[in-house]
């Protein structure tokens, strides 16, 4: 039997996951990282100390059921707070306001879970498996995807630094042969790095202007929220039109807050760090000193760094049959849409069902499998040409399938900051999601629902989510402007008898002129709105 030997680079939750596919599909699997054991608590992050708080949905959670592994999906979950809405904060009056904003008129929910608890659970299961190994602190440094060949550099710790008798960094160079390399090491991906020397990809790297700081809201053991200082089961958000405040609950029961704010903002608060406490009590009511006191808002802003946030487009996402990227080294993308870690473990999947279909893996009995998957059965205990060329091919088809649904996500993720920061507080957004989620619930059979439903909680193509919302966009415009006509001939029809009687009043033109335009002018706001 030809036993395939996958090489994986980056050991975070997108290349765990792809790992385990691999492995369940009896491949030899080696994960290099260039971090040590992502598990170990001394490991730092790169660049920053820890990471904004993760949104599991529903194309995560179903790429880990489909991996078919006992145990692993009911684990994760265990670990996760549900999050059933929005909660959107504000002052009127002088009163601090909140208002929850549900996800979903169903019920359904996302939930929030911290990265290092998901990624602990995901390599403890690859530990489990006899045909996987590790390979902590090793750099790519080179990669030949013609002749399946990689080179590591096997840095010494900062331990090892420190009792080396030598002067030189003594780094060891490893050579690594391979049949796939799959490239799942983020934003700045090595691999994806190396693969732009064989393959034509078009790519393009977007920074928006805002950056991003973490703060964290301790617990509070006495409070009417079981421990939590706000109801725990909502992103909390304070909208602020060009910036925002959001807060997601954490398992030890504080939050993870972060501050989105132009580089402008950051700039002058950095400048003149005595404004910082003024800003956010009149742009985030209730945040200072209620929930963070001064003294740890001012210490947090000062050595929490300020990060940018970059949106990638690339493609393809492959080179041959022996390399391709997921997540984050194929499509990065800024939070909003809490998509990012989501989209990546839906890559792994969509990969190995291109990877099944060209050329499935060996223990599934022809007996048992389809008319195609049989016809392939042989180049499993058979020709490893033909089996090259059958990757080569599942490649292909992974790439034309994803592009499309990656760069999707990539443009929802960044309008959603809009939505968020700004149009929660909007009548029309309000009306257009009460619209969508009552036609949902009262007239099924037209398919209605809401953009965030779609794209959170089920597992349609992202593609095909644009799509449909653009359908349901037109068919709402529709029925608004029928039904603004139809009030509009009513209104005439009513000042014409009234005009009749009294010849003092003003004249039909006149006050349906006037009734007009201003509907006019309604419509093409919701119309913009709608689009």
């Amino acid at each position: 039997m030809v036993v395939q030997k996958t090489v994986v680079v980056g050991a975070g939750p997108v290349g765990a996951l792809a790992a385990i596919y691999a492995a369940r599909r009896g491949d030899e699997v080696e994960i290099y990282e260039l971090r040590g054991d992502l598990r170990d608590p001394d490991t730092t992050l790169l660049n920053f100390t820890r990471s904004i708080n993760l949104a599991l949905s529903e194309r995560g959670i179903n790429s880990m059921r489909k991996a078919e592994c006992p145990g692993l999906l009911e684990s994760v979950l265990d670990e996760t707070i549900p999050m059933y809405g929005r909660m959107i904060h504000g002052s009127q009056n002088g009163q601090n306001t909140q208002e929850a904003q549900l996800y979903d008129v169903r019920g359904r929910f996302l939930r929030a879970i911290d990265r290092s608890s998901l990624n602990t659970r995901l390599l403890d299961e690859l530990e489990s498996m006899p045909n996987v190994k590790f390979f902590f602190h090793h750099k790519l440094v080179g990669a030949d995807f013609k002749n399946n060949v990689a080179w590591f550099e096997h840095l010494k710790t900062a331990a090892q630094q420190a009792t080396s008798t030598t002067t030189s960094s003594g780094n060891r160079e490893v050579e690594v042969k391979f049949d796939l390399m799959i490239g799942a090491d983020g934003a700045h991906s090595a691999v994806r790095y190396h693969m732009m020397k064989y393959a034509r990809m078009d790519y393009m790297q977007e920074y928006i202007d805002t950056l991003w700081c973490e703060f964290r809201m301790d617990p509070a053991p006495h409070s009417e929220n079981d421990g939590f200082k706000i109801p725990p089961n909502y992103l909390h958000i304070w909208p602020g039109k060009e910036f925002m405040f959001i807060a997601i609950p954490s398992l030890d029961k504080s939050f993870t807050c972060t501050l989105f704010l132009p580089a402008d903002g950051f700039a002058e608060l950095d400048a003149n760090p005595d404004r910082l406490v003024p800003f956010f009590q009149k742009h985030f009511p209730g945040v200072v000193p209620d929930l963070i006191s001064e003294e740890a808002l001012q210490r947090q802003f000062s050595e929490n760094p300020h990060l940018p946030l970059i949106s990638i487009k690339c493609s393809p996402y492959h080179y041959g049959s022996s390399a391709v990227i997921l997540g984050d080294a194929a499509h990065a993308m800024v939070p909003f849409y809490g998509q990012g870690m989501n989209a990546g473990l839906e890559d792994v999947r969509v990969l190995y069902d291109c990877l099944d279909q060209f050329s499935p893996p060996a223990d599934k009995e022809p007996e048992t499998a389809t008319a195609l998957d049989a016809s392939n059965y042989a180049l499993v205990n058979g020709d490893p040409v033909a089996r090259t060329n059958a990757r080569a091919r599942a490649l292909d088809a992974y790439s034309a399938l994803r592009r499309p649904d990656a760069h999707t996500i990539n443009d929802l993720a960044l309008r959603n900051y809009v939505e968020m920061r700004s149009d929660v507080t909007s009548p029309l957004y309000r009306l257009r999601k009460a619209v969508e989620e009552w036609l949902s619930v009262r007239v099924p059979s037209l398919g209605f629902a809401t953009q965030y439903s779609r794209v959170t909680f089920g597992n349609e193509r992202y593609s095909d989510v644009k799509q449909a919302v653009v359908r349901q966009s037109q068919v709402l415009l529709a029925a608004m402007l029928t039904s603004t006509v139809a009030a509009a001939g009513w209104v005439a029809w009513v000042v014409w008898r009234l005009e009749r009687r009294s010849a003092a009043r003003p004249s039909p033109s006149s006050v349906v002129g006037g009734f007009l335009g201003s509907v006019g002018k309604s419509i093409s706001d919701f119309g913009r709105r709608l689009a």
